[in-house]
């Protein structure tokens, strides 16, 4: 579903230019449960946006479902996002002035979805994520825990092939963070490709897969394999 190859990316400051991936190599297939782990500036943040086609990238490959993601134009890009990818961020992005009904329904309006109809599906997505009774409350009166379940449901309401999530449970203490993993691991298990960034071990501990950056490199890659995780060296990156 993801391939990459030696992808590469800088970001030019007022003195050097910010060489923040260095030669990246990833093959992600559908449905997996990644976790992108890594210190502030090793460059996950900035891989989550490159895949979630929100930044380019300077050299190497990205693949998409077969398809070569470069060069392409705000248009396109919207379209392969609106399409495949579902977003989950840490600030939530919720719009404040809109309930949890209207924040959910908000990607089918942009689809030209009618009201009556996207209301009915948005409805339904609150209910799974246990909202039903919060459908009509604004975000300041939801819990951090809530207003993430919301988002998440945002996420899913045109049913995205990938769920991308940015530090979603940073802003959470551990029992919502907890509530919150069991949701993304039970989207999982439906069949969802789910990608992680964090930086919280807990986490991370929770997927399958689990790819260590450093200095923009991947150096390490640990598997869960019949419950205990198994960590790979980046011989690419050892050599260095």
């Amino acid at each position: 579903m993801i391939t990459i190859r030696q992808l590469h990316k800088s970001y030019h400051t007022e003195a050097l230019p910010l060489h923040v991936l260095k030669g990246i190599d990833l093959q992600i297939d559908k449905g997996e449960y990644v976790s992108i782990t890594g210190a502030s500036g090793s460059g996950k943040s900035t891989l989550l946006n490159i895949i979630g086609i929100l930044d380019t990238y300077d050299s190497g490959d990205y693949y998409l479902n077969g398809s070569l993601i470069k060069g392409l134009s705000e248009t396109e890009a919207a379209h392969y996002r609106n399409e495949m990818i579902g977003f989950v961020f840490q600030s939530f992005n919720l719009i404040n002035f809109k309930n949890a009904l209207e924040n959910v329904a908000l990607p089918l309006y942009y689809k030209k979805v009618s009201r009556k109809k996207r209301n009915i599906i948005a409805m339904e997505h609150l209910d799974k994520m246990g909202l039903k009774d919060w459908a009509h409350h604004l975000p300041n009166e939801m819990s951090g825990g809530q207003k993430q379940r919301v988002a998440i449901a945002r996420a899913m309401i045109s049913n995205p092939k990938i769920i991308l999530a940015d530090e979603p449970t940073g802003a959470l203490d551990s029992t919502t963070t907890k509530e919150v993993m069991e949701v993304l691991t039970n989207l999982n298990k439906e069949g969802i490709t789910t990608i992680i960034v964090t930086h919280e071990k807990s986490v991370s501990e929770a997927t399958n897969r689990i790819i260590h950056l450093k200095d923009g490199m991947i150096e390490y890659e640990t598997r869960k394999d019949n419950g205990i995780h198994v960590t790979t060296q980046n011989l690419n990156y050892q050599s260095l």
